[in-house]
């Protein structure tokens, strides 16, 4: 409901990252078990399946305000990857659902439905078919398994507090970064001691959200950053594999824009007095990007169990520990000064350094490895330790790309879904 439709595809030196980067001091880089040919087809069907535009020969989105500033500053700063995107945003009405009017404030849901949505797409379709149940307000608290090792159900608490039990022929976990990693160690047995699909010791480790920072800037006149799409705009120049910039991996330049609480919020987090009121005051004066880059995967920046505090079930809560690399800060410091150059050459009265959000995009947790002891799962999300079970989301990815993670986690589950129907054909699971 809330991300904002960013559509990338990964690059073919990013699933590589342990041969092309090298062996990085502190960073726990592996290579995907899988490049970016394997991947191909399935990137066509997802963005076929989400209405992405500029392929398929979808025209892309009008360019709004905040688009316009951030592409002519780009533009005078030299960048020449400039547009408004490949985005799962309908540009024209396309399946059953209408073309963007522009009204702005994506990140709250898409009151037309032209933004690509499982709360509106595939839920619905999914139901329609007589094949698919869905039992809303319940949380899975264990995964089982049988005296083989097998899985062969969940427990779960419905809507109404009570735990029920649903057996299965396979289990897929998609529960993003943080709640896949922590049910899998929530599921520790006597057989399984560490977590289910943990005999690695790679269950909650390599907890990636991206780099991230913003840029703001004010300007002579107004911008209204607020109407139109939200991620109206991508610079994708930086993202290149260039390591004499004095980090490796890239990163991209996305428009941008916050409702005004919530920038007041995010601007100077804990700021106050006229400075601060001042920004707040040139809010529709003001123009602003998104910064998201490739972040190190680090064993020490994890998900694990917290044994002193509860859910409301009785359940250990997920600690999240996370500290950048620095590669992360130099790329972060290179980004602050590249935006800054972009909204300069637009014009910009005054231009704002906004730090990281405290999380973005949870990514790894359960990483894909070609090797058992490297990682969770294989190449199509099948845990190494496990046959019938399955990581589905954001999680099984080994690394994370400078590129929003949404179209790549689609094109896996297509992939993942199909392997499961042949293995089921044949009676491996």
């Amino acid at each position: 409901m809330h991300w904002a439709g960013a559509s990338l595809r990964f690059q073919e030196h990013e699933f590589k990252t342990r041969t092309v980067y090298g062996d990085i001091p502190g960073a726990n880089l592996l290579d995907w078990p899988i490049t970016l040919a394997d991947l191909e087809p399935f990137y066509d069907l997802a963005e076929k399946k989400m209405g992405v535009t500029r392929t398929n020969g979808i025209p892309g989105l009008p360019g709004n305000n905040n688009f316009k500033v951030l592409y002519n500053g780009a533009t005078r700063a030299g960048y020449k990857m400039v547009s408004t995107g490949p985005m799962a945003i309908n540009s024209e009405p396309r399946d059953g659902r209408t073309h963007c009017y522009q009204r702005g404030f994506c990140f709250q849901g898409c009151r037309t439905g032209a933004k690509w949505s499982t709360l509106y797409t595939e839920i619905p379709k999914a139901l329609a078919t007589g094949k698919c149940e869905l039992r809303a307000k319940a949380q899975v608290v264990r995964i089982e398994h049988d005296a083989r090792g097998r899985v062969s159900g969940v427990l779960y608490y419905d809507g109404e507090g009570n735990l029920q039990r649903q057996r299965a022929r396979a289990v897929c976990v998609a529960a993003n970064a943080i709640e896949s990693a922590r049910l899998l160690l929530l599921s520790a047995s006597p057989m399984f001691p560490k977590g289910l699909a943990n005999s690695s010791g790679q269950v909650g480790r390599n907890y990636m959200r991206h780099l991230t920072a913003s840029v703001y800037a004010t300007f002579p006149h107004k911008v209204e950053m607020f109407k139109g799409t939200t991620m109206a705009g991508i610079v994708e120049d930086e993202a290149r594999l260039d390591p004499k910039r004095g980090f490796v991996g890239g990163y991209h330049m996305e428009t941008i824009s916050l409702g005004l609480p919530f920038y007041a919020a995010f601007l100077n987090p804990g700021a106050w007095g006229r400075d601060f009121t001042r920004a707040l005051d040139q809010y529709a004066y003001t123009a602003g990007m998104w910064i998201v880059g490739e972040d190190m995967p680090r064993e020490t920046n994890r998900v694990t169990l917290n044994d002193a505090v509860k859910d409301a079930y009785g359940l250990p809560v997920p600690n999240v520990h996370y500290d950048d690399h620095p590669n992360d800060v130099a790329m972060r410091e290179h980004a602050f000064q590249r935006g800054a150059a972009v909204y300069e050459a637009a014009g910009a009265k005054e231009v704002y350094r906004v730090p990281p959000y405290p999380s973005t995009h949870n990514l790894g947790t359960c990483r894909m490895s070609e090797k058992p002891r490297d990682g969770v799962c294989n190449k199509f999300g099948q845990t190494h330790d496990i046959a019938n079970l399955f990581i589905s989301d954001g999680s099984q990815f080994t690394t994370g790309g400078a590129e929003n993670p949404t179209l790549t986690i689609v094109a896996l589950a297509i992939r993942q879904s199909r392997y499961i129907a042949d293995q089921m054909k044949q009676g491996a699971i």
